[in-house]
This record gives C-alpha cells, structure tokens and sequence, in this order.
C-alpha cells in the first residue's frame, strides 16, 4: 500500500505537505487553517474547500484517520502510512536543498 501512496502523493503539493506536517499531533481542520498560516509567516492561506477537500482524499488514501473529539469536533490524525508518506518527501526536499546550495552560486553573475 505505500508503494501505492508515494507513487501518488510524491513530490507533494505544498498544501499536502503541510497539512502533513501540521498533524504532529491530532488537529480539527480550523486547527490546520491556523498552524499552516503560522509556520508559512501567513504566506499560505488555506481556503476552506482545499483543506476538506484534501483531507477526504487524504482520508480514502489511508494517509490520516478522522474522529470526533469530546465537543463533537471532527478531528484529523496522521496514519503510520501518513507518517511514512511526510518522511519521504522530507528527505527528497532535504536533497533539493542540499543541491540548490551546491549549485546557487553557478547561477550568480
């Protein structure tokens, strides 16, 4: 099955890969809207609609599981498979980085 998930999540859209990243712990969507803003300086705004939207696919991917917490909230966590999913593309973007680093001042006149 993760075979499956990296073929279809990797390279993540940046969307995906920061609600991934905001679910270091179980959040309710509004949570996410709010952790993405912050850790993107407000540079990322998610809308409503992409972030339902990209949990429920996220949801039928098996990469986050849903619950409803004690105030009836829906809440979303991260699956081990989800957890695998955010390890690989935070190592490929670590290679991306690394060589932008290397070769940035090749493009320097």
């Amino acid at each position: 099955m993760i075979e499956k998930v990296l073929k279809k999540y990797v390279p993540m859209t940046e969307t995906a890969f920061y609600i991934l990243l905001s679910l270091t712990k179980p959040l309710h969507g509004y949570g996410i809207v709010k952790h993405v803003e912050e850790i993107s300086r407000s540079r990322i705004r998610l809308g409503s609609g992409t972030v339902y939207g990209t949990l429920t696919k996220m949801q039928k991917d098996g990469i986050i599981t849903v619950f409803a917490d004690e105030e009836r909230r829906t809440v979303y966590e991260i699956t081990e498979t989800g957890k695998k999913l955010i390890t690989v593309e935070i190592n490929r973007l670590k290679e991306l980085h690394q060589n932008a680093l290397k070769y940035e001042e090749d493009f320097n006149d």
